[in-house]
């Protein structure tokens, strides 16, 4: 009677994981026009329902190798998904580019090629392309893991660093267990009951991201398409102070309790510090210093500089001090002839890489071009 079961339960177990990926993509739908991480998300959805379908013990089991190809090639890539996926979520600068693309294909073709095959290639390089494929899930899972470590406590939009912990402990753990599991199987497929657990597994996971996402609300977690470097000349917009709002759209910058007044105080020796004192200058700057500084805890800083300020990143933050100072230096006229690198580290960056990169992105000029075109105005 259990083993009739099973294939019922299975299968209910699959139709509700294809059923919360439709309903996540559904709610992140909305942000794909000024979301880079809500269009990946949505493309990695798609291919974990085609996953789930296709890992089928009665699919795996009836259906022609040639046949499977298409959806074991989906479901391999899957892995390549999630670490674009990742860093498209926890980086606010991530841009899509073709290397990504690139290893999607890739890992795609390889997978699908195997399955096509069937193991009637024994060569030598056929034994290579099926290494190379099992290998490819606990790469990316560990290059996703990495992706959503870095900048950890830079982070300051606390349901996104929740996001985090769950996505690495989850994601790799899960990679690693179903990599184990059909290593372990004969031929790569998995029994009734292993399958089981699997979708199971699946579900816990993209269950525990919808309640997410659904509760907090899909415009805070996913960050809106960065702007095109704003024009320079006679015409350029006036530049936006280093307080204000990032974007008006990010829920958790609205205060709904009301103005707190020991966070107004804070708000207030936080400008000090950051204007008068220049705080920013400080070298290897993190929240925990700067709160330390200020003689409060690092929760209550990250919670007003991205709810008062509206501000995701901390990094971010402190380079808009960082790049007004440089600014105002390069178009001084009489430091015409200090060189860019004192300026960039006078400033508080801990090299001229990370300004330049971070000056061309704010300006749409890099530093000499900017100090060129300004002094030619004096």
């Amino acid at each position: 009677m259990a083993a009739d079961a099973l294939p019922l339960a299975d299968a209910a177990l699959r139709g509700m994981v294809v059923a919360l990926c439709a309903l996540l993509a559904g709610a992140l739908w909305r942000e794909r026009t000024r979301s880079t991480a809500a269009q990946v998300g949505m493309a990695l959805l798609a291919g974990l329902a085609v996953q789930v379908v296709g890992s089928t013990p009665a699919f795996e089991a009836n259906v022609p190798r040639l046949w499977q190809a298409p959806w074991v090639a989906v479901a391999v890539a899957n892995a390549v998904l999630f670490w674009i996926f990742v860093q498209a979520l926890f980086d606010d600068d991530f841009r899509l580019r073709p290397v990504h693309v690139g290893a999607w294909a890739g890992v795609a073709l390889l997978s699908g090629l195997n399955c096509a095959l069937g193991g009637r290639d024994a060569s030598a390089l056929a034994a290579v392309g099926i290494g190379l494929q099992r290998a490819v899930p606990l790469v990316f899972a560990v290059l996703a893991a990495t992706a959503a470590l870095a900048q950890w406590r830079e982070d300051l939009v606390e349901s996104r660093r929740r996001l985090r912990s769950f996505v690495v402990v989850t994601g790799v753990l899960y990679t690693v267990g179903m990599l184990l599991a059909r290593l372990a199987a004969p031929r790569g497929r998995l029994s009734a009951t292993t399958a089981a657990v699997d979708v199971a597994l699946l579900l816990l996971i993209v269950g525990g991201i919808a309640v997410l996402v659904l509760r907090v609300g899909s415009s805070v977690l996913f960050p809106a398409l960065l702007p095109e470097p704003a024009p320079t000349g006679p015409d350029r917009a006036p530049d936006k102070p280093p307080g204000a709002r990032e974007s008006a759209a990010d829920d958790t910058a609205a205060d709904p309790a009301g103005s707190d007044p020991a966070e107004d105080r804070l708000a207030e020796t936080l400008h000090q510090a950051m204007t008068q004192q220049h705080a920013y200058r400080a070298e290897n700057l993190t929240v925990a210093s700067l709160a330390a500084r200020l003689g409060v805890p690092e929760y209550r800083l990250r919670r007003v500089i991205n709810q008062r300020l509206g501000h995701r990143n901390f990094n971010a933050y402190v380079n808009g001090f960082r790049l007004d100072e440089t600014r105002a230096a390069l178009a001084d006229p009489a430091k015409r002839d200090r060189p860019v690198l004192s300026i960039a580290l006078d400033a508080g960056f801990q090299s001229i890489g990370p300004f330049n990169r971070a000056f061309k992105a704010a300006t749409g000029l890099t530093p000499t071009e900017f100090r060129r075109e300004k002094l030619a105005d004096s």
